[in-house]
């Protein structure tokens, strides 16, 4: 029961994010129309939908939402093996069907609307897909991009779990951190950091990001492990640090009566 639970979840959260993130690139993003929602408005797009979905889903699952940030909540021991598939296939079919919604947004979209003046089915350059040729900066900006940056959004998801945040502070705090992290790497690759939002995209899209997605899948979850890997390192010097404090203070504290028992018994 706690497996479904768990898929439902993620199925349900990734969905959202979907929406929420690529959704808005192709639905709203459309040059001359609507302000034409750029790189600040999609950023907010995917940090908001985080945020909502650690508040609805984070006390079901965790909300994790992307492959990447499972493999590395269960390197670190946060996520028991048996449920691996239950969050997976979750956030895989999430992905999907989420952008199945914006292809038929786009496709059945009205002829004297902006997105139907100009749509002509899912490419490359309209649905919101990763790719690392075009118009973006290539393969190995493209690699040290999706390692370094999913591997910070690991990190900061691990140091949520370590620090017994609120839910209320965990949305907040991923929040913020995805939507710095398309600040700065849309114009890179725009940006994958989670291979089922790639692969969602990809599979409606074909074409290139179809034939590159194996690096928007191999490449975020090499960065979720490097993220686990670099907290496991912090937190445990963290818990050193700690550890050495309070034998400290419990020294302090000895010597103290100590020093205590030996003026009472010199002033008797």
């Amino acid at each position: 029961m706690r497996e479904t639970r768990i898929l439902a979840a993620e199925l349900v959260g990734t969905y959202l994010l979907m929406l929420g993130g690529p959704g808005l690139a192709v639905l709203a993003a459309i040059p001359g129309a609507f302000g034409d929602a750029g790189v600040l408005a999609v950023s907010l797009g995917f940090g908001l939908s985080l945020t909502a979905i650690a508040y609805a889903i984070g006390p079901i699952s965790g909300g994790h939402v992307n492959p990447a940030v499972t493999l590395g909540l269960a390197l670190r021991g946060e996520v028991p093996a048996r449920s691996i598939p239950s969050y997976v296939i979750g956030q895989v079919v999430g992905a999907v069907l989420g952008a199945l919604t914006i292809w038929a947004i786009a496709s059945t979209a009205s002829s004297s609307s902006s997105l139907g003046q100009t749509w002509e089915g899912a490419t490359d350059s309209n649905f919101a897909t990763n790719l690392w040729t075009g118009d973006f900066m290539g393969f190995w900006p493209m690699v040290i991009a999706e390692v370094a940056f999913t591997a910070i959004l690991v990190f900061v998801v691990c140091s949520t779990t370590a620090r017994g945040y609120s839910a209320a502070a965990v949305g907040v705090h991923v929040g913020v951190t995805l939507t710095v992290i398309h600040l700065v790497s849309i114009p890179i690759d725009n940006t994958s950091v989670n291979p089922a939002r790639s692969l969602g995209m990809a599979v409606f899209a074909g074409g290139d990001s179809l034939e590159q997605l194996w690096a928007f899948i191999v490449f975020p979850l090499l960065g979720g492990v490097v993220g686990a890997m670099v907290w496991s390192i912090v937190s445990a010097e963290g818990s050193a640090d700690g550890d050495a404090d309070r034998s400290t203070s419990s020294a302090r504290a000895a010597a103290a009566r100590a020093t205590a028992s030996i003026n009472e018994a010199l002033d008797d």
